[in-house]
């Protein structure tokens, strides 16, 4: 099997000390392949990136208006955060509006991604809890729906659980891959994830930019979600995270959501393009400098507009001295010319 190229290199005093290899597929609205490095029918897990359409379900069977969520709580369910007091306030204020309390989630428990974050938790006398896990704002949507749908609150993890399969049906349309094609396993925070190709990866986020060909409920949810996600992007990462710094930035033409293992979608929303990165080591740094290039390369922006993100592109790697000793940068063989002319 041929390895995919090289896009991402780490230098030190100038000599190539390391590099990433990996995948990028980007598709247009009539899912013709525009652009592609490396094997785009690579089977892998969107892991986190499929957060997007967990969601969908939620907003189209009515529960979302149902239990009166506003949009920063479903962008809270669409993120990976890092359990800040913020992220904690939103994911009590979702199990709030559905009568249950932070003991019903099964995400498991996880330290809050920043060391202040931690320092205030265990100054404060209190452990890690399932609500400061990445993944809580999913699980209290996936609890509303379940309540929602009168189904089993404690088993809402299991694949055979109608919430799942309904986010299975949802994952077929939008991935436009057979769901018998698909092998079910345990992500991270123990929901059910689906094998999926890069190729239909980078599909399903051209599709959520151009959901109107499934029909209205379908292209008002995902208008909802990008609505979301958009307008609250701190709640999809938090501070420090690209997913957030992006959509800040560049939030009205492009979203995007991380994925474990090093997944990166996109969806260019006026351009109905989508977007799949995939390193093959599964270092989560490297598809965001890929990311970064695929948005610098798009040539929609302005220099100004992607100032405050130029350096997840080309970064500067220092010890603990603060001395430089090389930097990290995307490979100058890729994304060469815009992608949007």
């Amino acid at each position: 099997m041929q390895a995919n190229p090289i896009l991402v290199e780490i230098y030190r005093g100038g000599e190539l000390e390391s590099f990433h290899r990996g995948v990028i597929c980007v598709v247009n609205e009539r899912g013709k392949v525009t652009y592609s490095e490396g094997n785009i029918q690579q089977i892998c897990y969107p892991r986190s990136a499929l957060k997007f359409f967990q969601v969908i379900p939620l907003i189209e069977s009515g529960a979302a208006d149902h239990f009166g969520f506003t949009l920063e709580e479903i962008a809270l369910m669409c993120g990976s955060h890092n359990g800040e007091a913020e992220h904690v306030r939103v994911a009590e204020s979702i199990l709030k509006k559905i009568g249950l309390d932070k003991s019903f989630l099964r995400c498991g428990p996880q330290l809050p991604t920043l060391k202040k974050d931690i320092q205030a938790l265990y100054k404060a006398d209190k452990n890690p809890e399932h609500i400061h896990n990445n993944c809580s704002g999913k699980h209290s949507g996936f609890l509303a729906m379940a309540k929602f749908m009168k189904a089993d609150l404690e088993d809402y993890n299991n694949p055979e659980h109608p919430l799942q399969q309904a986010i299975m049906q949802v994952a077929e349309e939008m991935y436009e891959y057979p769901s018998e094609m698909m092998s079910v396993a345990v992500d991270g925070c123990s929901a059910p994830i689906f094998s999926i190709p890069i190729y239909n990866q980078a599909l399903a986020y051209k599709n959520m930019a151009s959901a109107q060909r499934f029909g209205e409920k379908r292209k008002k949810a995902c208008d909802t979600v990008i609505s979301a996600i958009s307008t609250y992007p701190f709640m999809v990462g938090g501070s420090q995270r690209y997913c957030t710094d992006l959509m800040q930035h560049c939030g009205s033409r492009v979203v995007g959501k991380t994925g474990a293992e090093g997944i990166y979608c996109l969806s260019f929303l006026q351009e109905k393009t989508g977007v799949c990165i995939k390193i093959d080591d599964g270092k989560m740094l490297p598809q965001y400098n890929v990311a970064q290039k695929v948005i610098e390369a798009s040539g929609i922006f302005a220099k100004d507009t992607l100032s405050p993100l130029r350096h997840y592109l080309r970064d500067e790697l220092k010890n603990y001295n603060k001395i430089t000793t090389g930097e990290i940068k995307v490979s100058e063989h890729i994304l060469k010319a815009p992608l949007f002319s």
